[in-house]
């Protein structure tokens, strides 16, 4: 099901979003800007591969939420695809799995990530008020809240470039994950942004799917300040 999008609406509202994203998304974070130039050191770049995967078990779990509080059936059969992407099927890899592998590429123990044994407290709280967020405000707000894909093949190909020529010792068969978001987040970004752009109309809901997207950049952001100033409970390695 496409969504039908008024240009006045889609113009407007949109304008303001990428606002957002342009003064607050995390491609602008010190520690991710170290990144894209090569300089973190294998044991930063181990912390964050392991503290951003509680980001990514995460993903499934508040779309399920948007899910259960969502009362359109069109709607719920275009965003399962999220879930699907995410945890993926029996026998076929979705983006848990990937991650996982992408950690074992860096030289993290899969078993480590998934038991979080360098879980940092900032980036649990951060992201578990993600979670709070899209199970207790409405599910368009948290759709809205979900617009920082609007940014993510940016950061993204940063990203994958950075792996490929500053990290060598990378293996490159683990940057999967990266490879998948190039398709995976413009096809949602595009969804959820018809949904918003559709549906809030007046001042007063544009300005609460803002805010949405507004509190969304600060978890991202947040998480990056709990990796970049640890220290770690352990040694990664």
């Amino acid at each position: 099901m496409s969504v039908q999008v008024s240009p006045r609406a889609t113009d407007g509202l949109t304008g303001l979003l990428r606002g957002v994203l342009e003064r607050r998304y995390h491609h602008l974070h010190p520690f991710n800007q170290r990144m894209h130039r090569g300089e973190l050191s294998r044991q930063e770049l181990q912390l964050w591969v392991a503290n951003r995967f509680y980001y990514q078990v995460n993903i499934p779990i508040k779309d399920a939420l948007i899910l259960s509080s969502c009362p359109e059936r069109e709607v719920r059969q275009q965003w399962i695809q999220r879930i699907i992407d995410h945890d993926g099927r029996s026998g076929e890899e979705g983006g848990i799995e990937a991650w996982l592998r992408l950690g074992e590429a860096m030289g993290v123990n899969r078993e480590d990530m998934v038991g979080q044994r360098f879980l940092l407290p900032g980036v649990r709280f951060a992201v578990d008020a993600y979670v709070s967020f899209c199970r207790s405000k409405p599910w368009l707000e948290a759709v809205a809240a979900s617009l920082t894909e609007m940014f993510a093949p940016l950061i993204v190909k940063e990203r994958l470039a950075a792996m490929l020529s500053h990290y060598t010792w990378v293996d490159p068969a683990g940057l999967q994950y990266f490879k998948n978001r190039l398709t995976q987040a413009p096809r949602d970004a595009e969804y959820a942004l018809g949904l918003v752009t559709e549906r809030f109309r007046t001042a007063e809901e544009q300005r609460r799917a803002v805010a949405a997207l507004e509190f969304k950049c600060d978890v991202l952001w947040c998480l990056l300040d709990a990796v970049e100033r640890g220290p770690l409970p352990g040694s990664v390695t």
